[in-house]
C-alpha cells in the first residue's frame, strides 16, 4: 500500500502530524482532526462553539479537497467537543456540519472531552472513500 501525504498551502502545517493521508489501492482518505484554526494556526472565535465549528468544517472541506474527495464521499467523522452537552452543543455543531455536507450525513462520533489544546473547543477528523 502506498500512502501519499498532504499538507494543503491553505491549511497550517503542523510538525508533528499530516493533514491529510490518502492510502492507494482501496483509496481511503484519512482526514487528521482539523482544529479551529486559521491558515497561520492562529485560533478562530476563542470561547465560541459556533465559531470555531464553522471553522473547523471549513478546514475539513479544504482537506477534502486537497486530497481531490468531495464531502459527500466522507464514510465517517469523528467530533471531539471540549464539556459536551448535548442540548446546547447539537445543535451548533449540527448548523456548522450541514454547512459542509448538505444532506448528506457520514456515520460520526460525537465525544466529549475535557481538553483540547488551551482555547480550542472542537475538532473533527474524517476518513474518506473516493471511488
Amino acid at each position: 500500500m502506498t500512502l501519499k501525504c498532504i499538507n494543503p498551502d491553505d491549511l497550517p502545517s503542523p510538525q508533528t502530524y499530516t493533514q491529510v493521508v490518502i492510502a492507494t489501492g482501496s483509496k481511503l482518505v484519512f482526514i487528521a482532526g482539523q482544529e479551529p484554526e486559521d491558515i497561520h494556526g492562529k485560533l478562530v472565535g476563542p470561547g465560541d462553539l459556533a465559531a470555531q465549528a464553522r471553522q473547523v468544517y471549513a478546514n475539513l472541506g479544504r482537506a477534502l479537497a486537497a486530497a481531490g474527495a468531495r464531502p459527500d464521499q466522507v464514510a465517517r467523522i469523528t467530533i471531539y467537543v471540549v464539556n459536551y452537552e448535548r442540548d446546547s452543543c447539537l445543535p451548533v455543531i449540527e448548523a456548522a456540519r450541514t454547512a459542509l455536507f448538505g444532506a448528506h450525513k457520514p456515520a460520526d462520533v460525537v465525544l466529549g472531552v475535557s481538553a483540547l489544546s488551551p482555547g480550542y473547543l472542537i475538532e473533527v477528523d474524517a476518513v474518506a472513500v473516493l471511488d
